[in-house]
């Protein structure tokens, strides 16, 4: 996520040589807004003001590896743990901002999370802050109906009149 090769651009030369070309095709970029979207880094980029489209409150904004900004909550820090997956941001030590992800977090980490989770504005349905658990119960769903499907299971009950 936002690391790229730039293999091919000469690293020798003066900085015109070293720094693509304005207008040169950059294949990451579609991915990386794919990426920053998934992850909730949406937040309004500079030099519009910090303050959230949906409610008007300010945030803190924050860059991201994708070229993105994402808005977080001001001054909020949490147990990761108690954070759905997705939704747990992280600052590195040059004020950088990653999501991470939804893998397990570590014992007693704790994480910052997005303006958008808190937000007045949104509804829960809006934000899907359990994503994974939207996608398990959807998978459920097919495998139950498999399930009915393979038994004979009948859709309806016959009409008994």
């Amino acid at each position: 996520m936002g690391a790229h090769d730039d293999r091919g651009i000469p690293s020798s030369g003066t900085d015109e040589q070293r720094q693509r070309p304005p207008g040169a095709p950059r294949p990451w970029e579609n991915t990386d807004r794919a990426q920053a979207a998934l992850d909730g880094a949406t937040g309004p980029e500079p030099p519009s003001p910090p303050h959230c489209p949906h409610c008007g409150l300010a945030g803190e904004r924050r860059p991201t590896y994708t070229g993105q900004h994402v808005l977080l909550e001001p001054a909020l820090v949490l147990p990761a743990h108690l954070v759905p997956g997705g939704h747990r941001w992280h600052i590195d030590s040059n004020g950088v901002a990653w999501n991470g992800g939804f893998t397990e977090p570590l014992a007693g980490s704790r994480c910052r999370i997005p303006h958008q989770l808190a937000c007045p504005g949104l509804s829960l349905d809006e934000i899907r802050p359990w994503r994974w658990l939207s996608a398990v119960r959807e998978e459920n769903a097919r495998r139950a109906q498999r399930r009915a499907d393979e038994e004979g299971c009948p859709k309806a009950l016959p009409d008994a009149g």
